[in-house]
Formats: structure tokens, C-alpha cells, sequence
């Protein structure tokens, strides 16, 4: 996954020291300090989680010149930027009954991204981030928001994956899962593909 690969070496040139929600701020000087403490409020939620915008990293990319597309679905109404060469797999009738409604992977299927609906019982997203936390096979979960939408960010290990997650109004959660997680630099593409996530409208 050639272009998988240059995507992520730029990105992680160009975004070095950063993540989806990083815990630890990199070193700033006393101005920085001043400077940033204006936005604190406008960058954190009220529960003191991260906030992600797609404004804040597409001139990233633009000045990486990396390459992507939007991708859209007929199900709901968001849109997900993905890296050139990571396309659109068609879906079976076993997939859509299993609440899929985007894969996507390079020729060569060293990679994935899966948008997915998931049942989750109707659990609101503070809910179903302590069910997460409370499962054996999961890691780092995160809450924040993304473009304004508030998710839960977490890792599965044994899968190799990242994923986010938002609620739906109809009480379903929508997944996006990214693997692999532990290509080097892997994270940085993910995170601006999580970043990218927003309302199609």
C-alpha cells in the first residue's frame, strides 16, 4: 500500500508529536501558553474532554499535498475523507444485514476501513463508553467530539484496530474501524480520518 504509506510518512513529517486526542500537550513557551489559554475553553468540552476539526487539519494535508477523497452514504447523512488508493468495497447482502455501509481497502488489502451500524441496546454514548471500558479486549477509551458530534474514541489490540464511535438518533451507535493500528505512522492517518467525520449537508 504504497500511497497508504506515503500518506502517513507526510503526515507524520507534518503532524509530528501530535494524535487523534493527545494527553500530553507538546512544550510550549510562556507566549504559546497565553495565547492558547483563550481557546482552552472553545478546544475542551465541558467534561473536559478533546475536541477534533476537520478545519484544523486539512491545511495540513493541502500543505503535505496529500491525496484524498470524501466518500459518502445513502444510509445517513455523513461524509468520511479517506487516502487515495483506499477505496470502495461492494458491500454483499450478508454485510448490509450485518449493519455495514462502507468498507473500503487498498488493492493490495493491507488495510481497512469499516463504517458500521451497531446495536447498542440503546445506550447512550456515556453508557456504552463504560461498557467498552469495562471489556477485556479494550483499550485507551477516549471521549471527545468530532466537527461538534460527540464520540468515543478506543483501541482493540487483538484486532490491530482503532475506532471511533457516535450515537444516532434512532438509538444505534455509527462505528468507523480502522486497521491496522501498528503500521508505523498508521495512527496519524486514522486520526485524520476520525478528524474528517461530519455531517454530508
Amino acid at each position: 500500500m504504497k500511497k497508504f504509506l506515503l500518506a502517513a510518512m507526510t503526515l507524520s513529517i507534518m503532524m509530528s508529536g501530535t494524535a487523534v486526542f493527545a494527553e500530553e500537550p507538546a512544550e510550549e513557551t510562556v507566549a504559546e501558553e497565553t495565547a492558547t489559554e483563550e481557546t482552552t475553553e472553545e478546544e475542551t468540552t465541558e467534561e473536559g474532554t478533546n475536541s477534533l476539526n476537520w478545519e484544523d487539519v486539512e491545511p495540513i494535508l493541502e500543505a503535505g499535498e496529500v491525496n484524498g477523497d470524501f466518500h459518502t452514504f445513502d444510509e445517513i447523512d455523513v461524509k468520511i475523507w479517506l487516502p487515495e488508493g483506499c477505496d470502495p468495497v461492494e458491500l454483499t447482502d450478508e454485510d448490509k444485514e450485518n449493519g455495514y455501509i462502507g468498507y473500503f481497502m487498498p488493492e493490495d488489502e493491507s488495510a481497512a476501513v469499516a463504517v458500521v451500524y451497531v446495536d447498542v441496546n440503546g445506550m447512550s454514548l456515556e453508557e456504552y463508553a463504560e461498557y467498552l471500558a469495562s471489556e477485556d479486549d479494550v483499550a485507551e477509551v477516549e471521549a471527545g467530539t468530532v466537527n461538534g458530534f460527540p464520540c468515543v474514541t478506543y483501541k482493540m489490540p487483538e484486532n490491530d484496530s482503532v475506532n471511533i464511535t457516535f450515537t444516532t438518533e434512532a438509538g444505534y451507535a455509527l462505528e468507523v474501524t480502522c486497521t491496522p493500528a501498528s503500521e508505523e505512522n498508521a495512527e496519524l492517518v486514522w486520526g485524520v480520518v476520525m478528524a474528517s467525520i461530519q455531517s454530508a449537508s
